[in-house]
């Protein structure tokens, strides 16, 4: 059983940035594959980011088109937590923000054994 915990989501202007948390128990991040996804009102969840241990202290990201070059996600393994830096936020990204984790794969239209509560973000023009 993993159990996922974020945080840091808020209120920012048009270009500027926020760091999301999400903290994992029950299991290290090293086990399973993590992520995270963001649902927008009215839209269908949609995957932004994942990370997978791949051995050693290295680590494997991906990230959906419309994320990248802005988004960041990354790992502390002893505090067992991943982040997602956001940086040059746009309206467009305003939605609830979810960590996930899977035993096999965590990207897009992954099914995701373990959902966060979410945390909202919401990008003023």
């Amino acid at each position: 059983q993993v159990q996922l915990v974020e945080s840091g989501g808020g209120l920012v202007q048009a270009g500027g940035s926020l760091r999301l948390s999400c903290a994992a128990s029950g299991r290290t991040i090293r086990s399973y594959p993590l992520g995270w996804f963001r649902q927008a009102p009215g839209k269908e969840r949609e995957f932004v980011a994942a990370i997978t241990w791949s051995g050693g202290n290295t680590y494997y990201a991906d990230y959906a088109d419309s994320v990248k070059g802005r988004f960041t996600v990354s790992v502390d393994a002893a505090k067992n937590t991943i982040y997602l830096q956001m940086n040059s936020l746009k309206p467009g990204d305003t939605a609830v923000y979810y960590c996930a984790a899977d035993r096999l794969r965590v990207g897009p239209h992954s099914r995701n054994d373990y959902w966060g509560q979410g945390t909202q973000v919401t990008v003023s023009s």
